[in-house]
């Protein structure tokens, strides 16, 4: 269980340094990768729901045996970015740093399927 507390710490953290800026960063992000922003309630609530699922993340490092039957839905929450971005990029609609956090996504959604495989089922008459 190691492997998976530290899985989800890892992105728990990394997820929240690397989004919880973009709450500062609607003008700049407008102006780097137009057009401008034109639905900010697009904006901050993806900012807003990506955060609350890193600190989901760090809550299933604190017990991951507690909380794998979560585990499958934290690989879809990867893969729903991840696979979009292969798209997108294919298509050229995101620039190269949108499909770089993708394939981010993606490695730690695999991460998150090996700890889901790691971790032991709860038994029925009680813990580990």
């Amino acid at each position: 269980m190691k492997f998976a507390k530290r899985v989800y710490a890892i992105a728990g953290v990394y997820g929240l340094l690397v989004i919880f800026p973009q709450y500062f960063l609607e003008a700049k992000t407008g102006r780097d990768f137009p057009p401008a922003i034109t639905h900010p309630e697009y904006f901050y609530g993806f900012v807003g729901l990506a955060i609350v699922w890193q600190v989901a993340f760090l809550v299933m490092a604190s017990d991951p045996f507690r909380f794998r039957p979560l585990m499958p839905i934290t690989v879809l929450e990867k893969a729903s970015f991840g696979l979009a971005a292969i798209v997108l990029i294919f298509q050229n609609r995101i620039p190269l740093p949108a499909f770089i956090g993708g394939m981010v996504d993606l490695v730690l959604g695999g991460l998150f399927l090996a700890a889901y495989l790691k971790t032991p089922e709860q038994s029925f008459g009680g813990r580990r």
